[in-house]
């Protein structure tokens, strides 16, 4: 699929394109960078904002182009023509980010840049909403995406006292995310003094979306930060909170394991991703403090185990939240039965010997996909062995450092799940 991108909301373009898409088109995407009026010590800086749009470019084709209508039920090709900053350097550039992104996604992404016309930061600049405010100083930024790893993330970089942190949301149109994301941050403001500005939510969607993969969603997410570490003019801890064995995201069996997540931290993606930060010459430094951690090894060494308990209800983990919908039901709830939850309920079964969360298959014997996973699951505990976990742990990318600590990860990851298994079916 060849793709015409845009800003500049011009309707003619060039011939041999497939689709066109404007970012300013409010009928093609829902976004509102511009819309949040928030001052640091200096501006963004045109490379992230050039990796910003590119991210929701990808995004919004990652939403279009539907898996199952390919030769494979999965990977697709995409050929996307962007406007940037610096041809110069994205040119230089493309190969790294091609490959990141196919790794990413499972696709197949190439790039062609042209000189973008129309600067929207130069309005944003003159705004006067933005004239009018006093510039404010971070020095670290935390991804929140209403989840429980997240949340633990947030805790622990408050417990420590000594940081100045920006919380960052996305949301898309979908329920299950923005209300969570609302609660999680209401329950850190009141424990610790938050104001409403250490806070941004961002809004991003693709009108014409059909596909629910989407694993180039965190490339967006992350690009959203980054573009606002880039105004913070001093060196930046950017916090992606997330456990180690899902990081991972290895196959459980022969077929896909969590298509639905992404390979948001996985080791390899990490490291592509903090060479371009670095080739673009930001003072950024991304960190998963987490990546060597087990989802309940995080619940049970928080920093604020009480908060915590108390709250951890409230956050979401499930890749399918509103699927009571099929059945008439308006709620959100957590399944119980998709590879998230089944970690998640794992985790807190670990760290604190129950789990209140209310789920819809408790047992992982109403939906299809509970028998499916919980039958993955259990084969892949049946030849569970300490022996076998370095090469189980490369099975979804390449892993160049620390095999060793990682392997012990996700044999002590796989641990937890037999434990819930062993305690939920009976």
């Amino acid at each position: 699929m060849k793709v015409y991108c845009s800003n500049d909301r011009k309707s003619s373009i060039p011939e041999g394109y497939d689709e066109h898409i404007d970012i300013n088109c409010k009928s093609d995407i829902g976004f509102n960078f511009w819309e949040k009026y928030i001052r640091f010590n200096s501006v963004y800086s045109h490379l992230a904002i050039d990796l910003l749009y590119i991210s929701i470019f990808v995004y919004a084709m990652d939403r279009k182009a539907l898996r199952h209508d390919q030769i494979d039920n999965w990977s697709r090709v995409f050929d996307l023509d962007v406007p940037v900053s610096d041809i110069e350097f994205w040119n230089n550039n493309k190969n790294l980010l091609q490959e990141m992104l196919n790794f990413l996604s499972g696709d197949n992404w190439l790039f062609s840049f042209r000189k973008k016309e129309v600067f929207d930061e130069d309005d944003f600049y003159k705004n006067k909403k933005y004239n009018e405010l006093e510039a404010r100083q971070y020095d670290t930024i935390c991804m929140l995406s209403g989840g429980l790893d997240s949340y633990i993330g947030a805790i622990d970089l408050l417990e420590e006292g000594n940081r100045k942190v920006l919380f960052v949301s996305h949301y898309g149109g979908g329920k299950g995310t923005k209300e969570y994301q609302d609660l999680v941050f209401k329950n850190l403001q009141d424990e610790y003094g938050l104001e409403d500005s250490d806070y941004i939510q961002f809004y991003v969607t693709y009108r014409g979306g059909v596909e629910d993969t989407t694993r180039t969603r965190s490339f967006m997410f992350f690009s959203h930060a980054i573009a606002l570490a880039s105004a913070f003019a001093i060196e930046t801890q950017m916090y992606v909170p997330e456990n180690g064995f899902i990081s991972l995201n290895i196959p459980v069996s022969g077929a896909r394991f969590g298509s639905s997540s992404t390979r948001t931290t996985h080791p390899y993606y990490m490291k592509k991703l903090r060479i371009l930060i670095e080739n673009m010459g930001l003072k950024i430094s991304v960190t998963n403090p987490y990546q060597m951690r087990t989802k309940g090894e995080m619940v049970l060494k928080c920093k604020n185990k009480n908060l915590l308990k108390n709250s951890y209800v409230e956050t979401m983990s499930c890749s399918h939240p509103d699927i009571g919908r099929y059945s008439g039901e308006s709620k959100t709830m957590h399944c119980g039965a998709c590879v998230p939850c089944i970690i998640r309920r794992a985790a807190l079964l670990k760290g604190f010997g129950e789990d209140k969360t209310k789920v819809r298959d408790i047992c992982l014997n109403i939906y299809e996909v509970a028998e499916l996973n919980r039958n993955a699951f259990m084969q892949k505990i049946s030849k569970l062995n300490e022996n076998n976990s370095v090469f189980e742990i490369q099975k979804s990318g390449v892993i160049e450092e620390s095999i060793n600590e990682f392997a012990d990860m996700y044999y002590r990851g796989m641990k937890e799940i037999k434990s819930f298994f062993a305690e939920v079916i009976k």
